[in-house]
């Protein structure tokens, strides 16, 4: 089981994770940030007058010695061999400095961190620089560009939407034959499905999800006597602003900050004469409901965003 916040134990206290168990595997982190300064700043910088001397030069010094020593200043990180570090620099006139730090690895934890910490002090040795001429300098947009390995696989920043759609209810049933119920949250288990579902298991079909969009075709044929609700199609999540039916089998989820999904399967045979299809003659179920593998666990509430990697926009034709 995959904690939502794998360096707290069940009692709240901090941790290290055990990696012990975990095969090596190449590994990639890119992270970005900027400074901000005045316009004569950068100029000064740009021309090698600041009076410390080599900006730029010194600051890469520092980023590379950062994230070398990644371990010793985040205090639950692990020691890692690194195998590349890299800082650059991109001027962005009239008064920003981007700086992006890329980190190579062949071991059995990521290395986001350590970019992210070349980044962090790269910026602040060129504050450090120059403060003496402006203390109006800004560091800020710190993020983690692109990683690559481990299990969530390849994440780019520039492939997923700022936002795509919501989760609006999360659902289970903890007997087979049963209508799953909604709740305030639910838990997704790495490889398996939803925690305590009984139609949890290692298939291709650990998860169910339904578009909100979709079971609105549904309602609107049913008579005012007849209510169906969340978690009546059988679906664990149901989401609003996507249209599920569409995606690519391959195509990966993203639920809040946490939990990975891949698209395994679109519709399903429907369950002969199941309720729903008795009401009103068919189910959405089998046409526009999806399954999903959970790549990377973690709990799932309602009003959590979804991004998606890499899919078209069938609405506006753009890719996301």
């Amino acid at each position: 089981m995959q904690n939502k916040f794998t360096h707290l134990t069940a009692e709240g206290e901090a941790t290290m994770v055990d990696i012990s168990g975990k095969d090596s595997s190449k590994r990639k982190a890119i992270a970005t940030g900027k400074i901000k300064m005045k316009p004569a700043t950068l100029q000064q910088i740009v021309a090698g007058k600041i009076e410390k001397g080599a900006v730029l030069q010194t600051a890469k010094l520092a980023g590379i010695m950062a994230a070398k020593k990644t371990s010793e200043l985040i205090p639950l990180c692990h020691q890692i061999l690194l195998s590349k570090i890299d800082i650059k620099f991109e001027i962005i006139q009239p008064d920003e400095i981007k700086i992006s730090c890329l980190v190579k690895t062949d071991y059995s934890t990521g290395v986001e961190m350590e970019a992210l910490q070349g980044v962090s002090s790269a910026a602040l040795t060129i504050y450090d620089m120059c403060k003496a001429i402006d203390k109006t300098m800004e560091i800020g947009e710190l993020l983690l560009k692109e990683k690559e390995g481990g299990s969530s696989g390849t994440i780019k920043r520039d492939s997923l939407t700022d936002y795509r759609g919501q989760v609006v209810a999360v659902s289970l049933s903890q007997e087979k034959g049963t209508v799953k119920k909604p709740l305030p949250e639910i838990e997704l288990i790495e490889e398996r499905g939803v925690k305590n579902d009984a139609h949890a298991g290692k298939g291709h079909r650990q998860v169910s999800l339904l578009a909100e969009e979709s079971m609105a075709k549904m309602i609107s044929q049913l008579d005012d006597k007849t209510f169906i609700g969340y978690g009546d199609f059988a679906e664990n999540i149901t989401t609003r602003g996507i249209n599920l039916h569409t995606l690519p089998v391959g195509s990966k989820i993203y639920l809040g900050s946490e939990v990975v999904l891949e698209v395994t399967q679109i519709g399903k045979e429907c369950h002969d004469g199941c309720a729903i299809a008795q009401t009103v003659g068919e189910c959405i179920m089998p046409k526009e409901g999806i399954f999903a593998r959970v790549l990377q666990g973690g709990r799932v509430k309602t009003g959590m965003k979804i991004l998606l990697e890499g899919v078209k926009n069938e609405s506006s034709g753009t890719d996301h």
